[in-house]
């Protein structure tokens, strides 16, 4: 295992290393791993000439794209936390970040699914009073307002800093200074900034290449957000590591994921159940060359149990690995490792990755509440210490808020999130385990189930159901076929078709959303 002691330290390593190797294609743009890391030190020396200091916090709000890969390791590479923002947020939540994370520095698209980012982002600035502290804000295209300053004046008023002087300043770090503050989704409640180290970061994703078996001349598909730890990490530092290929792709489209797949020769696709369900359903998959396909890692708290097997047998994935994490702790916590039995990986995350340990609060084989400690547990929540106290324990397990049963061997099995749980007439109902059920019918493309309340039972399951193209399928036939697959305190009471399910960008249904409709 190679000892990086920092980020920094990677990117000039992967340029020694992968000199030639492609490292970055972005439609006709193509740059190899020397070019990467020539990129990123100029990227690092305007951030050193704009004056950004170690320890200071940089935001980046942006698509997956090669000016995001450059712009966040040139940050990092000066000595900055990357504070990576959602896409999906309106102008006000990402000053609320800014804002809560104390950046001096600002990276931002243009536009981006024909929004505005720069437009709103002043709305909200004007509006809220602006942003203590935030002194310049970055525009990753041709054109910026005169307040604001181009990705390419930025990069020229850069050119006075020495290549001495940007490794002096990437030398001042070491593994237990912060790399990063992630913020999370904010599904149940106001996101928390999850504070990481270069160590655990790097560790982490060395251990996830390893049990994936990610290797050089892989080309690797980048579908997960960047603002998400798992696309950040599992995907940019992943690759970094073993010289693979990024190919960035800024939204999820199916038709996008075929069309790279085949058009690149990719190789390695992780992400979320629904981008493989998706792939393996799409009416034109057989159009395209998918043949290069060679490793997948999927995961949440539900992973359709013919998956696995329908991405082997039609698809000739030769791994397809299950894995679980949450950002707190740095976004891998257990993993299926290669040779394991199909029926492991399709209905386990896997088993505590090395370094770590997973309980779970609750007799063996029941349901309980996840427990995680390790080198991988966040060291706090940024500046919010009842939070953090709330999630550690003194002796440093983090509370992960999912549930979850260990099996004899040590695999995990998610089957919710505490806060979705429901009661129906005294019995625990996790949606998660409702919603696997139910995913079995072949009517089912996609489906969420929650709990609405009920006079008798105090609360009853809802089920919102995306239909397979074609179904005719009816509430009525499905609660009818519930009630003969599952016990009864688990069947859905109410069913409502939709077109599809409300996810945030990093693929997780967004349950307060679908509460909210009644």
């Amino acid at each position: 295992m190679v000892e990086w002691r920092s980020i920094p330290e990677l990117v000039r390593w992967s340029a020694r290393r992968y000199a030639s190797t492609e490292a970055v294609v972005e439609g006709r743009t193509r740059i190899s791993y020397g070019e990467l890391g020539d990129r990123v030190e100029r990227a690092a020396a305007a951030c050193v000439a704009a004056g950004v200091e170690p320890g200071d916090r940089v935001g980046i709000w942006a698509p997956n794209s090669l000016d995001w890969i450059v712009s966040a390791l040139g940050a990092v590479s000066a000595g900055a936390v990357l504070v990576p923002l959602n896409t999906r947020f309106k102008g006000g939540e990402a000053v609320d970040v800014l804002r809560r994370s104390g950046a001096r520095l600002l990276f931002v698209t243009g536009t981006f699914l024909g929004t505005s980012y720069v437009a709103s982002l002043r709305r909200a600035l004007a509006e809220g009073g602006g942003v203590p502290g935030l002194e310049q804000v970055v525009v990753l295209s041709d054109d910026a307002p005169a307040d604001f300053r181009t990705w390419k004046d930025f990069l020229a008023a850069g050119d006075g800093v020495g290549a001495a002087e940007v490794h002096a300043r990437s030398a001042q770090l070491d593994g237990s200074m912060p790399s990063d503050i992630v913020f999370t989704s904010g599904t149940t409640g106001r996101s928390k900034g999850v504070v990481i180290t270069h160590a655990q970061s790097l560790r982490a994703y060395e251990i996830w290449c390893d049990l994936a078996g990610l290797r050089q001349g892989d080309r690797y598909l980048i579908v997960n957000p960047f603002f998400h730890t798992f696309g950040y990490k599992a995907g940019v530092l992943a690759c970094l590591m073993r010289g693979a290929t990024m190919i960035p792709q800024p939204v999820f489209g199916v038709d996008t994921v075929l069309a790279n797949i085949a058009a690149e020769r990719v190789s390695v696709l992780p992400g979320p159940p629904t981008l493989h369900q998706s792939l393996l359903d799409h009416p034109a998959r057989d159009a395209h060359d998918l043949s290069a396909l060679r490793l997948v890692v999927t995961g949440a708290a539900v992973v359709p149990l013919q998956l696995v097997e329908r991405l082997r047998g039609e698809l000739g994935v030769e791994t397809v690995l299950t894995a679980y994490g949450l950002s707190e702790a740095s976004g891998i916590v257990t993993m299926c490792r290669r040779g394991d039995d199909p029926k492991v990986i399709a209905a386990t995350s896997g088993r505590a990755i090395p370094g770590t340990e997973v309980r779970v609060a609750a007799p063996a084989g029941q349901p309980g509440e996840v427990l995680v400690r390790g080198f991988n547990v966040m060291r706090g929540y940024y500046e919010d210490a009842a939070a953090t106290a709330e999630a550690l324990t003194e002796d440093g397990w983090l509370h992960t808020g999912d549930v979850g049963v260990l099996d004899a061997a040590g695999n995990l099995r998610i089957t919710d999130r505490i806060k979705d749980m429901f009661i129906v007439g005294g019995f625990n109902a996790y949606p998660a385990e409702i919603e696997q059920l139910l995913g079995v019918h072949p009517d089912v493309a996609d489906v969420a189930v929650i709990g609405v309340p009920d006079p008798r039972l105090g609360e009853v399951g809802k089920a919102y159901v995306v239909r397979r193209a074609a179904s005719v399928l009816t509430a009525d036939d499905l609660i009818a076929w519930a009630r003969r697959e599952m016990a009864n305190y688990k069947v859905p009471r109410e069913v409502e078709f939709v077109p599809e399910l409300p996810r945030n960008a990093s693929g997780k249904v967004v349950k307060g959303e679908l509460r909210g409709r009644g």
